[in-house]
């Protein structure tokens, strides 16, 4: 548990909260119980509760896996109260600590972020763990640019893999995106004196950031569909190519086979049979007939 206090606001920070935590909220908190029961609970829903005397929402915010190489969301339990900002994840959020780091380092930035309410402190946050999104969203970006290369750098086949990688990416996070723009919203409708109300066009600018990101991710979507349609393209003119070349040498054979076939008999009077030159012959009439054959194929404009 991390706390930092500045005049009437203070912040706790929960990483990971255990039974000890919980038992604190519930003991020094007038809250309704089944908040401080949500922060043991995990839910894959975002979701805004409101209560009597507080607010209680559940976000979720987009992280980057490097092993897996994928986006995940990652959960955020919020308690807010007119004095009150409780956050609780179960995952360590790197903006998220730096940013508490800072506030309990400096007087000067806790008269900045917490000197007006926890709802304006909770705008920061909001504000910090949003716009966090976008170098995730550059990485993404990069990806394509890469794969873009690979495709037309005559990498079709390795490609497939990571379009698959980047599609998965980009609908890991859209998922996680989506439901934080209702969450603002429901921010901004409360009226029970928890949010003032010069804090919520604050609130409605982040609603355009949230957009803009959303319309980012609709480009990067379109963009790695279109790559998609392209390497599919590519990957089947080359595979058609190999089996017309494949097929062209398939039948080149079949005139030779034939001439092989017919001199194999067993034929009392094989022409050429005694001469001492019959294998040269038969050799060079085979040639003969590939390349004839290969000759009508090529002004046939068959290869």
């Amino acid at each position: 548990m991390k706390i930092v206090k500045h005049e009437k606001v203070t912040w706790i920070d929960l990483e990971n909260p255990s039974k000890t935590d919980i038992d604190y909220i519930r003991e020094n908190f007038d809250v309704h119980p089944l908040a401080v029961e949500e922060f043991t609970t995990p839910t894959y829903r975002a979701r805004a509760t409101k209560y009597s005397n507080c607010l209680f929402l559940t976000i979720h915010i987009p992280l980057f896996d490097s092993e897996k190489r994928t986006t995940y969301a990652s959960e955020i339990d919020i308690l807010l109260t007119k004095s009150h900002l409780i956050t609780g994840h179960t995952k360590s959020i790197y903006q998220l600590d730096k940013f508490f780091d800072a506030l309990q380092q400096s007087e000067g930035k806790r008269r900045t972020y917490m000197i007006h309410s926890t709802a304006h402190l909770l705008y920061e946050v909001f504000k910090l763990l949003t716009e966090s999104c976008f170098p995730r969203l550059d990485h993404v970006t990069k990806h394509i640019d890469d794969i873009q290369e690979g495709i037309f750098g005559g990498n079709e086949r390795q490609m497939v893999r990571e379009i698959s990688v980047v599609k998965r990416d980009i609908l890991n996070f859209r998922r996680t995106l989506m439901p934080q723009r209702s969450i603002i919203e429901s921010i901004i409708s409360q009226s029970n004196g928890t949010v003032p109300e010069d804090i919520k066009m604050y609130y409605h600018d982040l609603i355009g950031t949230n957009i803009r990101l959303w319309n980012d991710l609709e480009s990067a979507k379109e963009t790695i569909i279109s790559l998609e349609k392209t390497n599919n393209s590519l990957l089947s003119e080359k595979i058609n190519q190999r089996m017309r070349t494949i097929t062209v040498f398939s039948v080149l054979w079949i005139p030779v086979t034939i001439y092989l076939s017919v001199f194999n008999l067993n034929i009392i009077h094989m022409p050429l049979k005694d001469n001492p030159f019959a294998f040269l012959i038969h050799l060079s009439a085979l040639l003969i007939i590939s390349a004839i054959t290969f000759i009508i194929f090529k002004v046939a404009k068959w290869i």
